[in-house]
């Protein structure tokens, strides 16, 4: 165990924020903190990394393990380029390696005994050089930018020139070359496009060391987390498995409590009714009775209601009128800045009730792409045609669309002004904004507070065609749900932009890629686009081995070999990943079953029953069998992993 929170508690103005968390995170475990906006996950962060100091409770972090933290928003204002920011952290890499350069010099100059001797401090430098991974660091270092979505030609570029997205990257990179035993991540996605996404998915999978993220990116979850730690309500619970898993194991636990708490709620009914009706009865004995049962009502612990799946937040998109069967048609449409041209010469159309999907790096145009429909930037060449009735209603991820000066009121009644104040009162709560919320000014908003306002004018609109611009930023994941739903739902036409994978499953019939200045469509939601385009790769390496002429032969084409061959290793590589989180797991079930058994063995009541005692240490030696067993497989599948 790298981690334990025991017991900890906090609140702020006499608000819980959490009470009595308590978890751990082992080596070389992935884990994950989800929770509503304002739930404490940033709160949680802080207080693992001492930023913060709990009201109540421990934690510990083993000896000699060292802890990085990622926060959402780092500061970073460095001079230095954005290679060299990163080299810094490999600064005590560059002073070994000349050092050795240094005794290299030296050794041409020295003999004897005092030759052997810097010969030997030769050795433990090289070697302790060699374990730091010295000889491939300026490779790692490269690799990390990459991966990080940095092109060559940025690498000069000034940290402090950066964008704050650009700068989150640049600070998330230090911290993976830094390596610590455990790694904090604070929306570690935000800023990241989906080749970054995918490439830092891969990078963490297989850290060595232990992970906690805190993340709304239910796809990455699934992809990263072998442990859910939900915060609700200040209540903090655990789940093993992935993202997927805890959502069916927490439908599944909040059904049994909810059952149990009616149940109860029945039980308590019932007496009290039995109560009630003997003391009408106004005898001796009858009231003895009632006083009896109420006694025993007293005693009763009453479960608390479980927490509702949130309904508070509603949205219903209802077309106002129905679009013609055309709704959108995009024939040879480009458009270029200055002289960087984003897309050229492409076409696509929408029919009434489709749900599409515009993906891509950033930078392609896909937000451009939008404009241009909604009629807010000209199009270089190509022509846009709407079909009839179409009223589009647009979603906006910087929210443009939005008065910065005015009140969230005000915002909703200007723009509806047949509204009465009850009706826009209701909208608003639906929203989540009460009381004198809705007053507050929308340059004061947070982005996910700005979001909801845009939803909200969004479903007033009544519009058959909604185009969204990254509609999930900001949104936690009970929120994205809700979304969710009322997009699936919705009888119009959606065309819309988004990073979020695990959105683009649950809402996509067809999905439009835009790379390399075109546009290339795929049916199906996004695991389907994977598939085909994993496919596509095969298939093209195929056709370009034919092409050259190595279809004559029986070999295999070699980027056909090299696909199938990395696909076997990552394969191979999940596998082993799999078993020994499947071996960690058992450890700790048997070593809790070796606990329970000590304490059991240690009460009163079976130390004086020989025959129990016996029974029990023999289950204890069993179980202790199989833990050797299994420590044993774990220091192997360590070694491999």
């Amino acid at each position: 165990m790298i981690l334990s929170c025991q017991n900890i508690s906090i609140a702020f103005d006499g608000k819980t924020i959490l009470k009595q968390a308590d978890f751990h995170i082992e080596d070389h475990e992935k884990a994950a903190i989800i929770g509503i906006n304002g739930a404490g996950k940033t709160t949680l962060l802080n207080i693992i990394t001492g930023r913060l100091s709990p009201d109540e409770g421990v934690v510990s972090i083993s000896k000699g393990r060292t802890i990085g933290y990622l926060q959402q928003n780092p500061v970073l204002d460095s001079e230095n380029t954005i290679f060299d920011e990163l080299m810094s952290v490999k600064d005590y890499l560059l002073k070994m390696e000349q050092e050795i350069r240094r005794m290299e010099h030296d050794m041409k100059h020295r003999e004897g005994e005092e030759l052997e001797s810097l010969m030997n401090q030769y050795a433990r430098l090289t070697t302790r050089f060699e374990m730091e991974n010295g000889y491939a660091y300026k490779s790692e270092l490269t690799g990390v930018l990459k991966g990080l979505g940095f092109e060559e030609a940025e690498y000069d570029k000034p940290v402090c020139t950066l964008s704050g997205g650009q700068k989150t990257r640049v600070a998330l990179g230090k911290l993976l070359l830094l390596s610590p035993d455990i790694i904090l991540l604070d929306e570690p996605t935000n800023h990241l496009d989906m080749n970054a996404i995918r490439w830092l998915e891969g990078y963490l999978s297989n850290y060595k060391g232990a992970v906690l993220i805190v993340s709304h990116d239910r796809y990455f979850l699934d992809r990263i987390a072998g442990k859910i730690i939900e915060i609700d309500a200040g209540n903090v619970m655990t789940f093993t498995g992935n993202y997927t898993d805890y959502a069916k194991k927490k439908e599944q636990y909040r059904t049994e409590r909810m059952h149990a708490y009616l149940n109860q709620q029945r039980e308590i009914k019932h007496q009290q009714e039995v109560i009630d009706k003997l003391k009408s009865f106004n005898r001796e004995k009858s009231i003895k009775r009632a006083e009896s049962r109420e006694k025993m009502l007293e005693k009763i612990e009453v479960l608390e209601k479980p927490t509702e799946v949130r309904s508070d937040m509603r949205i219903a998109l209802v077309p106002s009128i129905t679009s013609g069967k055309d709704v959108l048609d995009i024939s040879e449409l480009s458009k270029a800045f200055d002289d960087e041209v984003l897309f050229q010469k492409i076409s696509f159309s929408l029919k009434r009730g489709e749900h599409v999907a515009i993906i891509g790096d950033n930078g392609t145009g896909k937000t451009t792409l939008l404009k241009l429909i909604n009629e807010l930037l000209p199009a270089d060449e190509g022509t846009i045609r709407l079909g009839t009735n179409v009223h589009i209603g647009y979603y906006d991820q910087e929210h443009h669309v939005l008065h910065p000066e005015k009140s969230i009121y005000d915002e909703i009644s200007d723009e509806y002004p047949a509204m009465t104040t009850t009706e826009i009162r209701n909208i608003l709560a639906a929203f989540l904004f009460t009381g004198d919320d809705v007053f507050k000014l929308i340059r004061e908003c947070s982005g996910g507070e700005r979001g909801r306002i845009s939803l909200a004018k969004l479903m007033l609109s009544e519009a058959n065609f909604l185009i969204l611009d990254e509609p999930t930023n900001h949104l936690d994941i009970t929120s994205k749900e809700i979304l969710e739903d009322a997009l699936n739902d919705y009888e119009g036409t959606i065309l819309y932009v988004s990073h979020d994978r695990y959105f683009i499953n649950r809402t996509a019939h067809r999905i439009l890629e835009l790379s390399g200045k075109t546009l290339t469509g795929y049916l199906g939601n996004y695991d389907y686009y994977l598939e085909k385009k994993t496919e596509n790769a095969a298939s093209n390496a195929d056709r370009a081995a034919d092409a050259s002429g190595s279809s004559d032969t029986p070999v295999m084409s070699s980027a056909k070999a090299e696909w199938q061959a990395k696909k076997a290793a990552q394969a191979k590589q999940r596998k082993l990943e799999n078993d020994l989180k499947k071996t960690e797991t058992r450890i700790a079930e048997l070593e809790q079953k070796i606990t329970d058994i000590d304490t059991l063995m240690a009460s009163e009541e079976v130390c004086r029953n020989s025959a129990k005692l016996s029974e029990l240490s023999a289950e204890q030696k069993t179980w202790q069998e199989e833990l050797d067993h299994l420590y044993e497989e774990w220091e192997r599948l360590s070694e491999i992993v």
